[in-house]
């Protein structure tokens, strides 16, 4: 999927014309391209202030330079780069098809013929790849795109020389559990080699064959373990079609690197099949005919671009202190204005006076354009906006509407100061609702983003909305503040806007090992943990059981683990197994519905030991299915219950005054977190001269910092709240504060016991 280029996108890079966005993350943006030829390319810029980092700069050129030594027709190949340049970039040729995990995921297991071609096409690529002295170390189906004439290996980002020094730590685990090999899986290093890629590949063919990976799903853990002691589940009747390829596929992944056959012989042993692409015969014929429609509809998605706008050669953003009606002359170098000019849309935030106006034809396109410099300049004082991007209409929508109404609330007390040094401005609230929608959410966020009065934004609600907004808030630098989504791959990514203002998911598992652990330590016979991973959770499952698994091991009580898929409705079977193993304690992580059906079965067995989760089961949903089997079960929560909490008992009272009920959930979390924001606004706004030519000051007098300057703040700032206390991360914005708590059922409610056990 491709999406239009941002304001702050620029139209070309190193010769590439910038048609789109591909994607983006915390460390960069991957444009499709248009070379000078007219070839479509797939650009990858790094930001500038991750390539000031000389290591980031010497793995990116490294990239770079190994992605350069292959050359087969089912790699994609580098065509050009500039690894030294400012915002260093890499372009490669650009593939409109879908990933094999997309199209599995779509369209199911590929026919034997399908697969063979293939294993085949990428045995090649990846004997190049070998030949080059390289191994590629994430040979996945992700890494896979599919083209009518044939698949494209990609990403070269943590290949590795067979004969340089590693660049990792000799312990890493480096590649994706589950298409992995057993080499990699221990972390042996320098014994990681061509075989291993062997191995994934391997992985690859019988994912493709089966629609499943070889070695099932569930935590890291469990997956590196299976990897290296289990056979691979290469069950189904492609088998009996095709009992060679069930051979070869054996032998790719045995669990001796020794013995496995080489790319190159892979490729041999299939020479006969049929090859499509360069070499002739019908493109098509290796896929089969859903997918095959697949790809062209992808294609002609990406490539129905928008007309491109011109770029006019030689207009130059005026010069400080320049006259304002100038207009450019030029495109007398012989560049076209095209490859030479490198004018972004970025420029525009700077021009000014006649030569932006008579582009945009009007006052008003200059007040969507301007600058957060530009506020305040006139003496009517736009009022400064903290906004709220949540889930108000939707499942999720009591989380998202207690954090407006906490939010909305600090507003309210803060504009009912006296002006002056406690309230030098006046703030206002800019509410967007996303629905708890990952379709919608980027609409919320672009509304609040170009609201040029709203400083930050508190939200949004869910993980799934925040990854879907987080590459246009650090596109903007606008300061997000999470206060309820809690997932990983926030800060995993290297965020340039976010603040999270809650301890993440993992944290919330530390209370149950440690609780755990302190019960073993009273009875020496208590059983180990069982653990039990709901897939209908998916990241959030795996996150909690993952963390959980690897704590309670630490620990000297390794749990139990076991994992079912999502959509489970009868829990008896697995928590049967559980039990059976002699289990003591029992945690779950899932959302609330699977675990009122673990707690009946668990009820009903007559088992009484410690059961506890984390916060997706604080959910009346639970209380409701589980009736008295909830009775007993410990939960942690990144949240406090203010009507139990001392230090909110005059929020509690002026909330309910305000919205005649008690604060549910998060409204304190929100309350404190606007607080935070209010104050570093409050130390971080400057005096505001007179607009020119009007001896009155605006209506604030104060000037807010920018949007990138508070992000700055934010991140350095600690802060005690009514909750909790707020510490951040000052290169990543992750939470290092204190703030996981502990709540029990009890006669049919939650009972909210206060800070959670951490061990510290």
């Amino acid at each position: 999927m491709s999406e239009p280029l941002l304001p702050a996108d620029p139209a070309s890079i190193g010769g590439h014309r910038l048609l789109a966005r591909l994607g983006a993350g915390g460390m960069g943006v991957v444009y499709l391209g248009r070379t000078g030829s007219g070839a479509l390319v797939a650009v990858k810029v790094i930001q500038a202030e991750y390539a000031d980092d000389p290591g980031f700069r010497a793995r990116f050129r490294r990239e770079v330079d190994l992605a350069r030594r292959v050359s087969s027709p089912w790699a994609v190949p580098v065509t050009g780069a500039e690894p030294e340049a400012e915002e260093p970039w890499l372009a490669t040729a650009f593939v409109p098809g879908p990933s094999l995990g997309e199209a599995v995921a779509r369209h199911g297991a590929l026919p034997v013929r399908s697969v063979r071609a293939l294993a085949r096409m990428l045995a090649r690529a990846l004997s190049a790849v070998h030949d080059a002295g390289l191994v590629h170390r994430d040979v996945k189906p992700g890494n896979v795109l599919l083209a009518v004439d044939g698949p494209r290996l990609i990403d070269f980002g943590i290949a590795r020389a067979t004969d340089e020094t590693a660049l990792t730590s000799p312990d890493m685990v480096v590649g994706t559990p589950g298409f992995l090999s057993p080499e990699q899986a221990e972390a042996r290093g320098a014994g990681v080699g061509p075989a291993s890629d062997v191995f994934s590949l391997g992985c690859l063919l019988a994912y493709a064959l089966t629609g499943r990976p070889p070695f099932g799903g569930g935590t890291a853990d469990a997956l590196l373990y299976r990897t290296v002691h289990d056979e691979p589940d290469l069950e189904g009747s492609w088998g009996e079609q095709d009992p060679e390829l069930r051979q070869l596929l054996l032998s790719c992944l045995a669990k001796d690197p020794a013995a496995r056959p080489t790319a190159e012989r892979i490729g041999a042993d299939l020479a006969e099949d049929a090859v499509p692409g360069p070499r002739g015969g019908s493109p098509a014929d290796w896929l089969p005919e859903d997918v095959v429609r697949g790809i062209a509809e992808r294609a002609a998605e990406m490539l129905a671009l928008p007309d491109i706008e011109p770029t006019a050669a030689g207009v130059q953003a005026p010069e400080p202190g320049a006259a304002s009606g100038g207009g450019g002359g030029g495109g007398n170098d012989g560049t076209g204005g095209d490859d030479g000019q490198h004018l972004s849309r970025r420029r525009l935030f700077v021009m000014s006076g006649g030569a932006l106006l008579a582009a945009t034809a009007g006052v008003g396109a200059w007040a969507v354009l301007r600058d957060d410099d530009s506020r305040g300049d006139d003496n009517t004082g736009p009022r400064w906006a903290i906004g709220v991007q949540a889930d108000l209409s939707g499942t999720g929508r009591a989380a998202g509407r207690a954090q407006e109404q906490g939010a909305r609330l600090a507003i309210e007390q803060y504009n009912a100061r006296e002006p002056g040094k406690d309230r030098p401005f006046e703030l206002t609230l800019r509410a967007a609702d996303d629905g708890g929608s990952a379709q919608r959410a980027p609409g919320a966020a672009k509304k609040l983003i170009r609201d040029p009065d709203v400083l930050a934004v508190i939200g949004p609600t869910s993980d799934v909305t925040t990854e879907a907004v987080m590459g246009a808030y650090d596109e903007a630098l606008l300061p997000m503040l999470t206060v309820s989504a809690g997932g990983m791959m926030m800060t995993s990514r290297q965020p340039r806007s976010l603040v999270h203002c809650r301890p993440g998911d993992a944290a919330l598992s530390v209370p149950i090992a440690v609780h755990l652990a302190q019960q073993a330590a009273k009875d020496k016979e208590m059983g180990r943990p069982g653990l039990l991973q709901d897939r209908t959770a998916q990241t959030y499952a795996w996150e909690s059981a993952t963390i959980t698994s690897l704590l309670l091991r630490d620990s000297g009580i390794p749990a139990y683990p076991r994992v079912i898929p999502a959509g489970v409705k009868d829990m008896k079977p697995v928590v049967t197994d559980i039990l059976k193993a002699g289990t003591g304690s029992f945690v779950y992580a899932g959302y609330a519905p699977g675990a009122a059906k673990v707690a009946r079965e668990l009820a009903a067995a007559g088992f009484d030991g410690p059961r506890l989760a984390s916060q997706a089961v604080l959910d009346p949903e639970f209380l409701e299915l589980a009736g008295d089997a909830a009775e007993g079960w410990l939960l942690t929560s990144s949240f406090v219950s203010a009507a139990d909490t001392p230090k909110a008992a005059d929020f509690s009272a002026a909330f309910r005054k305000r919205f005649g009920s008690a604060p549910p959930y998060f409204a304190a979390e929100a309350y404190d977190t606007v607080n935070l924001v209010i104050r570093e606004l409050v130390k971080g706004a400057k005096p505001q001269a007179p607009a020119q030519g009007s001896p009155a000051p605006s209506l604030t007098g104060r000037r807010p910092p920018k949007r990138a300057e508070l992000v700055g703040l934010l991140r350095k700032t600690t802060y005690q709240g009514i909750t909790k206390r707020f510490a951040f991360d000052a290169e990543r914005g992750s939470f290092s504060g204190e703030g996981v708590f502990l709540h029990e059922v009890r006669d049919g409610g939650f009972r909210f016991l206060g800070p959670a056990p951490t061990g510290a």
